[in-house]
């Protein structure tokens, strides 16, 4: 294989906190890395010296001559007055448009950035940018790196700000291509679809694994066994150590001075914790009564957009339901109106009297950078009540979410943007709410902390909404959806998210088949009118095979009312739809059949 990139014993530090340590790897064609490590590991700032924004304390970087590199960064940035259509086909590097514009013409250049752009949900080629949220200019930075078609593409959390199906767009884009990719994202579909190789940042070195993100769940686990198993020997080793230097003290300096510093190893590997989080938390949420909420006849719109009309809704005691949709269908407001920011236009929320919420909302992130981890968190309350008289302190809790003894005593100022975005949720959760709603609480959060955060969802004894895009999230911790499909129309799904896209690829599929079906049964345009003189006549079995035509049409369209029926009752769970799904587009491709063969026989009577 071609190299583009090789890293030789690179090592960067910020003050006292060193990020890696001599680290190597390379990068050759046809490679797909996915980059994995907890938040304040260094990921971005690795990215960031390959892209040559971030100087590094030691080592080498370099690059094939002449690679075409693109790079898209986690906060992006363009300089304002230029147009959507402008900033995608913009590059800092003069070397790029040259290097593009050679490879295909104006307008080829041009078109394409159009036709991704479109597929990014960005359709005002002329607005400026200066005007766009942070999450479309993302998707504008994004549209600018796969335009240029480089070689080696470096990608900062590319989904976030995408919605699902933008999600699934890119993730078939990129499997597709032959450039190589090296990529931080906590979309783990995403990784396991897209990427044939992760690295992992562990204790300020690199672990790779040949294979996609299942691959090295099982990998890495088996390098966590065997570490633990050497850890455990070392305890044990260093148990009959410490007898030893115990013994006679007076004598310590004629010990055998390998014996000595082989002791002070050992104590360093026995005292590696390999699996931060250990902490067993089983939280008990705050009492939460039989009602919940009900929404009653609830409308509402912004001007021509409708997020939704007349809806109606019970939530049930200890739900757990995902909202999914499309960007601008209404999601957050949704879930504003349930808890009391927005009104809604007409009808309303009756909120059950024990219900507590907690809410976790994509802008919500305030600190005084100047507190401490553990201050910040310990303002809010002294412990976490878990039943039946126990209680888990506040750094025990951190602890639990990955903040470390020395971190929980670091400055706001000093964490990393993920870092803050899980202090923002522990402040959330030691609220002791009874009901979460959460709106995208998996952006900027690594793998690690994700993990985490699904086992407290799973277990949690509480009502739980979540509006994500992360369709792993979903499926790990949503049993019911309600998918947002705009202009007001909401599904109510009884599944999780992959389930949902099962049975929406069913429909899909049905609906096309019975399509091509109505047109086969069109007849020619130019097709001879049979003379009365010519007609001809059924034979026996052909009128019989008519008349049981007529009973089969009308039993299967009885069957696809009751199938109808069954399936928007909600009453079904997700393994039920699906079969449902999949058995009404085979009575709808029975009856178009039949129908058919009905109509040719019927010229004949």
């Amino acid at each position: 294989m071609i190299s583009f990139l090789q890293i030789e014993k690179l090592t960067k530090s910020f003050g006292d906190l060193v990020l890696f340590n001599d680290i190597t790897f390379g990068i050759a064609q046809g490679q797909k890395i996915g980059l994995i490590a907890k938040n304040g590991s260094g990921k971005t700032t690795l990215l960031n010296i390959i892209a040559g924004k971030e100087d590094y304390d030691g080592g080498s970087v370099v690059f094939r001559n002449d690679l075409r590199l693109g790079y898209l960064e986690q906060s992006p940035a363009c300089p304002a007055g230029l147009s959507v259509l402008q900033a995608c086909l913009y590059s800092q590097n003069e070397a790029v448009r040259p290097i593009a514009g050679g490879r295909m013409k104006d307008w080829e250049y041009e078109q394409k950035a159009r036709q991704i752009l479109s597929q990014l949900n960005i359709t005002d080629f002329n607005r400026k940018v200066e005007e766009l949220s942070g999450g479309q200019l993302k998707r504008v930075a994004l549209a600018n790196v796969l335009v240029t078609e480089p070689e080696l593409i470096i990608l900062d959390e590319p989904t976030n700000h995408l919605d699902l199906e933008m999600t699934e767009w890119l993730e078939g884009y990129l499997s597709r291509q032959t450039i190589s990719i090296l990529m931080v994202t906590h979309d783990r579909y995403f990784l396991d679809r897209v990427c044939n190789e992760i690295m992992e940042i562990d204790r300020k070195q690199i672990f790779h694994y040949k294979g996609n993100y299942s691959y090295y769940l099982e990998k890495r686990q088996e390098r966590i066994d065997t570490q633990n198993t050497e850890i455990e020997r070392a305890n044990n080793l260093l148990r009959k150590e410490l007898e030893w230097m115990r013994r006679q003290p007076q004598a310590r300096g004629t010990k055998a001075k390998y014996r000595i510093d082989a002791f002070y190893e050992l104590d360093k590997k026995a005292r590696q914790q390999r699996e931060a989080g250990n902490v067993n938390l089983d939280v008990k949420s705050s009492y939460i009564g039989s009602k919940i909420f009900e929404a009653v006849h609830v409308s509402k719109s912004f001007g021509d957009t409708k997020i939704v009309e007349d809806f109606n809704y019970t939530f049930a005691r200890y739900e757990k339901m995902g909202i999914a949709g499309s960007n601008g269908t209404g999601k957050s407001t949704f879930i504003k109106m349930l808890i009391g920011e927005i009104e809604p236009d007409k009808g309303r929320f009756d909120i059950g009297e024990t219900v507590k919420f907690g809410y976790y909302s994509q802008n919500g992130l305030q600190f005084d950078e100047q507190m401490k981890v553990i201050d910040v968190v310990q303002g809010i309350a002294e412990y976490v009540d878990l039943g039946d008289g126990k209680r888990l302190g506040v750094s025990q809790f951190l602890n639990y979410f990955l903040f470390t003894p020395e971190k929980q005593h670091n400055y706001v100022f000093k964490l990393s943007g993920g870092e803050k975005r899980r202090l923002y949720l522990c402040t959330v959760l030691m609220r002791n709410p009874n009901f979460l709603v959460l709106d995208e609480p998996t952006n900027d959060l690594d793998v690690v902390t994700l993990n985490v955060l699904e086992e407290y969802l799973c277990n949690f004894k509480g009502c739980v909404i979540v509006v994500s895009h992360d369709r792993y999230f979903m499926d790990k911790v949503a049993d019911h959806l309600l998918v947002f499909r705009g202009n007001a129309n909401v599904k109510d799904f009884p599944g999780n998210y992959t389930q949902y896209r099962d049975w929406k690829d069913a429909q899909e599929q049905a609906e096309k088949d019975a399509e091509t079906n109505r047109k086969k049964l069109s007849p020619a345009p130019d097709k001879p009118i049979r003379k009365e003189t010519e007609k001809k006549k059924l034979t026996f079995r052909e009128r019989k095979e008519f008349e049981t035509l007529e009973a089969d049409v009308a039993r299967l369209e009885t069957e696809k009312a009751e199938l109808e029926t069954a399936m928007s009752s909600g009453a079904l769970n997700g393994d039920d739809l699906l079969a449902r799904s999949e058995r009404i587009a085979r009575v709808i491709s029975e009856i178009d059949e039949k129908t058919m063969r009905w109509l040719e026989l019927s010229e004949f009577i």
